[in-house]
């Protein structure tokens, strides 16, 4: 557990911490010569496990500047805490700072706390009363209105109130022991740096309150938003060499193969499933009640985790009201941000806090960021961030969302994700997508009922090809989901395939008799040639007939997906395709891809016509082009036409 101190300048946090746990927090010699905190400190104790049995407890301290100048540092200390300790001096009363970190302390989500009067050494029993009055009027209202307030003198031996508020602290921290992190722990490792140094023999550290998850010695992380690659090599936690870090501690990770210079406070080290690089985030912004109305374009500094940007401010709503307001942050660097993240926002000059929020939509759209289904997708992330799970979500995902995403929207792995019944997963070559059965047959029946209308305005052509059904059902809709559905109406029937063309089942085009009878005649010869069929007019001179009405006859069989046209004038039997494309599956599972030379070995033809086979196969969909090697579309299979 973690507790972290808020209050005014100079009313004794790092005294009171001192008196609870025998460390001094001030570590820079300029902090001890001004007799005020500039850096975050840090402290730990040990606490007595009530569970038995379970691992040691440890009772972790950070200590924050109370300077208005130092408001940044302070909420990078208060990031990730489970419990305030609100210090107030009993001869000065509540301050400034004590009212603007306690606000910071409700924006930040934090609900659990205590208050320290300090300094009662220096005053009389009414002057303490006095100051109790103001503290409840000041808790009042708040997530704080109920908690424990315990009169302190930090520098005295043995004092009554100091070591009432160590019991309370060091319970809480026995409670926490048990299932009260185990949520936490169960989402996808995520600590902020707030210090970053290095030591002889150790090379680069990094510190931080770890957010959620669990990482262990050995594991590859990431940095983030550099996305570099990290490896753990040792771990500290709560001030002791741990094989684990996980939510709920301080901990201390000491990574290989990168330098100090390339690791800054407001960095993230992460699990690489967790979260991605932004310039934009979307977010539910709440202003103090005397702040004035946010404009377009407003600058703003952000603080959330460790990190301090400055950001602008664009309206997705034109009205404020008690829940906040949407709007979307735009950064000039990039940032990581998962939903759910709680933010300070403070004005132009960094020097009030204007107010925060949370985050939404760490990934937005940077165009119809107003539109009806984007504000009503920004509502079901709220709801998500809420405890609602992903239902809502789906239901407003039409086309499905990325298990990638949905990952990073719930801080968790895919297994860790709790699906509704109905929903489905859908391999593409892209990646895994979740979309909802009931969506699923709303775009099945849509390729349906598109291609039916193709059939009905061109009765005489054999079908559509798959990029222009695409352009006319659902043009938005990514590469591999809609190859997917394709291939799933084609598994169950509803959909056939002849060679590129798509049709329904019953739709007959059927050439004429003479097309018949010269079709009759010349398919022997194509069949027989193998992978080098004879050219249009080596067949027109075989069979004497003329070049014009052979070229004619083919290029309508193949455009009823009897026949493939490789070339102009070059047509091969649906058979021979097939056992291509055989070859170019098998020849790419060794490295995914095949390249011409490889394959004009295996059909023992030449460069050329090797080359002219293979862009077919792009053309047609069932490879795509990468450099000059071919690769088989992974959620697309070669379908010999029926029959």
């Amino acid at each position: 557990m973690i507790v972290g101190t808020a209050g005014h300048i100079d009313h004794g946090k790092t005294s009171l911490v001192r008196a609870l746990t025998g460390i001094e927090t001030d570590r820079l010699q300029e902090e001890r010569t001004r007799g005020i905190s500039i850096e975050l400190g840090y402290a730990y104790v040990p606490v007595a496990n009530t569970l038995g049995a379970g691992p040691a407890v440890t009772l972790g301290f950070v200590d924050v500047p109370g300077h208005e100048r130092f408001v940044h540092t302070m909420v990078a200390g208060a990031t990730g805490i489970d419990a305030a300790l609100l210090v107030v001096a009993a001869d000065d009363g509540v301050m400034p700072q004590t009212r603007e970190h306690l606000a910071i302390l409700q924006l930040l989500g934090v609900d659990r706390g205590a208050v320290a009067l300090t300094k009662i050494d220096r005053v009389d029993a009414t002057r303490i009363a006095r100051v109790e009055i103001e503290i409840a009027a000041l808790l009042a209202g708040t997530p704080l209105q109920d908690c424990p307030v315990f009169a302190c003198n930090s520098i005295a031996a043995d004092d009554a109130g100091t070591t009432a508020l160590r019991a309370c602290l060091h319970a809480w921290a026995a409670d926490d022991a048990g299932a009260h992190q185990a949520e936490r722990r169960s989402e996808l490792f995520r600590m902020p740096v707030d210090r970053v140094f290095s030591l002889t023999g150790h090379g680069t550290l990094v510190t931080g309150a770890v957010h959620g998850g669990v990482a262990a010695v050995g594991a590859h992380l990431q940095l983030m938003p550099d996305g570099t690659e990290v490896r753990v090599r040792s771990i500290h936690a709560q001030n002791q060499a741990s094989e684990q870090a996980q939510a709920g501690q301080r901990c201390a990770l000491n990574l290989a193969a990168i330098a100090r210079e390339d690791i800054n406070r407001g960095d993230w080290i992460a699990d690489p499933r967790a979260l991605q690089a932004t310039t934009r985030v979307d977010v539910r912004l709440r202003l103090s009640a005397l702040a004035a109305p946010l404009r377009d374009w407003a600058p703003l500094h952000i603080h959330w985790g460790t990190m301090h940007r400055q950001a602008h401010v664009l309206l997705l709503e034109d009205h404020d009201s008690s829940d906040g307001q949407r709007v979307q942050l735009v950064f000039d660097a990039p940032v990581c941000a998962t939903c759910g993240d709680r933010f300070i926002a403070r004005d132009s000059a960094a020097t009030h806090t204007l107010g925060g929020g949370i985050v939404l939509d760490p990934d937005p759209p940077q165009r119809r960021r107003r539109s009806p289904a984007r504000l009503a997708w920004l509502a079901a992330l709220e709801q998500m961030a809420g405890g609602a799970g992903v239902g809502p979500l789906l239901l407003q995902a039409p086309t499905g969302v990325a298990l990638a995403a949905l990952q990073r929207y719930c801080r968790r792995a895919s297994e860790q994700i709790e699906l509704p019944a109905d929903a489905r997963r859908i391999n593409t070559r892209e990646g895994v997508v979740i979309i909802l059965a009931s969506h699923w047959q709303v775009l099945r029946e849509q390729v349906v009922t598109s291609l039916r209308s193709w059939h009905d305005r061109r009765p005489d052509e054999p079908g559509v090809d798959s990029g222009r059904l695409q352009r006319s059902t659902l043009p938005t809709l990514v590469g591999g989901l809609w190859n997917a559905l394709l291939q799933d109406l084609l598994d169950d029937g509803t959909l056939q395939r002849a060679g590129a063309w798509w049709r329904l089942p019953g739709h007959d085009h059927a050439p004429p008799e003479r097309e018949r009878i010269l079709l009759e005649r010349v398919l022997p010869q194509l069949h027989a040639g193998g992978f080098d069929p004879p050219w249009v007019r080596t067949l027109a001179a075989d069979i004497g007939v003329a070049e014009h009405d052979v070229r004619t006859t083919l290029r309508r069989a193949a455009a009823r997906g009897e026949l493939f046209q490789v070339v102009p004038d070059l047509f091969y039997a649906p058979a021979r395709i097939t056992e291509l494309a055989a070859i170019v599956a098998q020849l790419s599972q060794a490295s995914g891809t095949v390249d011409a030379a490889v394959f004009r070995d295996a059909i023992g033809l030449g460069r050329k016509r090797s080359i002219q086979i293979l862009e077919f196969f792009n053309r047609v969909g069932y490879t795509r082009r990468v450099g000059d090697h071919h690769r088989p579309r992974s959620d697309l299979q070669w379908n010999a036409p029926p029959g």
